[in-house]
């Protein structure tokens, strides 16, 4: 079999010890091999290090554990050339003995070119994806205090979520404010509401007349608290991110143009796949890495298993989230091909698919630097017309007309 390093190293990483293996074929071909256990400390990983260069080591592979890998990688990163596994690639490799450790097996795995790397980006990038990923969290929180906040209301038969379009609105938030602070009359309540919302006023009345207690009161206030905590930290965030993302902003502004996509989802694009596609060799690369393509499983013909399996679940939300936007907008590519699909693989499927289409359009965008054009809502159609034809033909037929077609002159 190939050798594919003459010397190289692999580590079996663990909350309290790294083992090292580091795998040497000397002039002889003889196989040595050599084992160490260092520490997860600082101290301990630039000795690792160090004994490492000592050695020689043209390669050093770890298995992505947790997040322990991850000081290891950032030590190393610029002294030795690295390789992050994925647990699940090299420990289907057959021929395995039980009687050989995991740095062991990776170290032989690795010297003989049989370990696919994962994709790791560069520091700036992966400190970016802390951001936008750590926003999202936040975001999400901030949902779910939003639900109690309404769910307390509800409690005491306030219905203003039934009128306002917005519960936390500006005028929302001054409510809920003085309903904390002890107003109980619905009548000077409802006159907090502003511009649009105080053609409801009447309605305002109505739903501003509950049993608002102590203990209401005190829920309130703590959601609030705790509300306005959130927005204030996500603001902070947008802010680093902005300024992390101002290298990009060209990037960024073109890819805005794509139906259903922002400039935080732009931002999340950025962090997730960065904006040099030269390490994917193709669209479809691309979408294998982040598992928004179907699973390839055949046997005798026949594809047993189309999942898309797991992937960057980060990346994936965001795209989905974004093709149902894409959906919305009239007259796009994209919303004629969610609803074509919708059709026939249901509402799921549909988005995954078109959220695989978002994929593809960033990756041609960001490789060549083209801006996005919309093929329109029709395209489909003009593709395949007599299909179409011969679809909207059979459903008048189920209607229960006679149909005759003659074709028009220009497009005979």
């Amino acid at each position: 079999m190939e050798t594919r390093y003459r010397c190289c190293a692999a580590v079996d990483i663990h909350l309290r010890t790294f083992q090292v293996c580091v795998r040497r074929v000397g002039a002889d071909d003889v196989v040595q091999e050599l084992l160490r256990e260092f520490g997860t400390t600082t101290r301990a990983i630039l000795e690792l290090a160090d004994w490492l260069e000592d050695q020689g080591v043209q390669m050093v592979a770890m298995e992505s554990t947790g997040v322990y890998w991850k000081p290891l990688w950032n030590l190393l990163e610029g002294r030795v050339a690295q390789m992050l596994i994925n647990a699940r690639h090299f420990r289907n490799v057959p021929g395995r003995k039980t009687d050989v450790s995991d740095s062991q097996w990776l170290a032989d795995l690795l010297q003989h070119g049989l370990l696919r790397p994962s994709f790791v980006p560069a520091r700036a990038q992966r400190q970016l994806r802390d951001l936008t990923r750590q926003r999202r969290l936040l975001v999400e929180e901030r949902v779910r205090v939003v639900n109690r906040i309404l769910k307390t209301l509800e409690d005491a038969n306030i219905k203003l979520a039934s009128v306002a379009s917005d519960a936390l609105g500006v005028s929302g938030r001054a409510m809920i404010r003085s309903l904390i602070a002890g107003e109980q009359d619905p009548i000077v309540l409802a006159e907090l509401a502003r511009q649009r919302l105080r053609s409801k006023i009447p309605q305002l009345r109505e739903a501003l007349l509950g049993r608002v207690n102590e203990h209401h009161r005190f829920m309130l206030q703590m959601a609030m608290e705790h509300l306005t905590h959130l927005e204030q930290h996500i603001a902070t965030f947008e802010a680093r991110i902005d300024a992390q993302t101002a290298r990009d902003a060209e990037a960024i502004a073109r890819l805005s143009e794509i139906p259903g996509i922002d400039r935080r989802v732009a931002q999340v694009l950025i962090a997730e796949i960065g904006t040099d596609m030269g390490r994917f060799p193709s669209a479809a690369h691309l979408c294998s890495w982040a598992k928004l393509c179907p699973g390839t499983h055949q046997s005798g013909g026949r594809r047993r298993n189309v999942h898309i399996g797991h992937g960057n679940r980060w990346l994936r939300a965001t795209l989905v989230q974004a093709a149902w936007a894409a959906s919305h907008a009239k007259g796009s590519y994209l919303g004629s091909q969610l609803r074509r699909l919708r059709a026939r693989r249901g509402q799921k499927r549909a988005l995954v698919a078109v959220a695989h289409s978002l994929l593809v359009i960033i990756y041609h965008m960001l490789k060549n630097g083209s801006r996005y054009r919309d093929l329109g809502a029709e395209h489909l159609d003009r593709l395949e017309p007599d299909r179409l034809t011969r679809s909207l033909v059979k459903r008048l037929q189920k209607l229960g007309h006679d149909v005759t077609l003659t074709p028009h002159p220009a497009a005979a």
